[in-house]
């Protein structure tokens, strides 16, 4: 005997092809409970009139409809058509809701918007930067660098910016049509660096509540940014630490495969300080041990494991101290 059913019914057939019983759904027939039960049948699970027969007859063989013989499954009406058209419509602003309100979703539009914002912003900047530095020829443009475009968005003139940075304006002065394009670029540079700060401010919230553990461990920035490339919190927890600690530097790595370059030590992990501010020879040992941490991290964050919190931190920073002083020097 074989069983089958679809959103409408169930079937038992014998080996002649012969139905020998039937169960059909036709009470509450709407959009969305036939949702629901197309929901059942694409995670391969059994609506209540297959459980019905398959009670009744528990050595029927379970077989899709689509391995049926022709003639042995009934057409759809027109009205069931109707019916599962809207059906589909309720599943599909199902998913959307769904994807909307996603973490993965949200922190990979957070993160790839932050990215292009602070690409946008560090182009901006410079060139304020080296505009200004024409006009005021005595500044120290590195150690003002944050504070002259601020400087020139709030000034009235050339002279008030000056003023502002303690310093003197160039004697050749500036026409009114020059000062009025460089200071509403300075203005542009402020707003965008604005946006730059409530987006990261986004971002930290997010990966705060989403990755905790991560996110206590490297930072709510990085966490995100790890999670992203890993395209999702799960898939990162699922990660071997050898792939998380390359993540962000598949170029090099994929170099590596084709023209033999050396294997990279570290990919997104470069950016926290234990890894950029330790000795070069070393960075590649804290990168592979921080690398199963942030392994262990996420797979909390993702199995709603206990938090981590000061305590763990210190223990891994308490590592990375261990590394450093047992390799203060490199080896030959």
């Amino acid at each position: 005997m074989r069983l089958s059913w679809d959103w409408r019914l169930a079937r038992i057939f014998d080996e002649a092809g012969e139905i020998v019983d039937e169960s059909i759904w036709d009470v509450g027939r709407k959009p969305a409970t036939v949702a629901t039960r197309l929901s059942l049948l694409s995670e391969g699970r059994m609506t209540d009139e297959a459980h019905r027969l398959s009670d009744r007859f528990p050595e029927a063989v379970q077989t899709t409809i689509h391995e049926l013989e022709s003639g042995l499954w009934p057409p759809l009406s027109s009205d069931e058509v109707d019916l599962l058209q809207a059906a589909s419509l309720v599943m599909a602003q199902a998913g959307i809701a769904h994807a909307s309100s996603d973490p993965d979703r949200r922190l990979e539009h957070l993160v790839r918007a932050g990215d292009e914002m602070r690409a946008t912003w560090t182009t901006l900047e410079a060139r304020v930067i080296e505009w200004a530095g024409l006009f005021l020829p005595e500044i120290n443009l590195d150690d003002n660098r944050s504070t002259i475009p601020i400087a020139l968005a709030k000034a009235e003139s050339l002279e008030d910016a000056a003023t502002g940075l303690e310093t003197a304006a160039s004697p050749t002065g500036i026409s009114d049509s020059e000062w009025a394009a460089l200071s509403q670029w300075a203005r542009g540079v402020v707003e965008v660096e604005d946006r730059l700060e409530s987006v990261e401010s986004a971002i930290r919230e997010v990966a705060t509540e989403h990755l905790p553990s991560t996110s206590a461990l490297i930072g709510p920035l990085l966490a995100a940014r790890m999670s992203t490339t890993a395209h999702g919190r799960d898939r990162l927890a699922r990660l071997p630490s050898g792939t998380v600690q390359v993540l962000g530097a598949e170029s090099s790595f994929f170099l590596h495969l084709r023209d033999g370059i050396p294997v990279p030590k570290h990919g997104h992990l470069f950016q926290h300080p234990w890894v950029s501010r330790s000795p070069r020879w070393v960075r590649g040992k804290i990168a592979r041990m921080l690398s199963g941490k942030v392994s262990i991290a996420a797979r909390l964050d993702a199995y709603d494991g206990e938090p981590w919190g000061d305590e763990e931190v210190g223990l891994v920073e308490a590592k990375v101290a261990d590394i450093r002083k047992r390799h203060p020097k490199p080896q030959r």
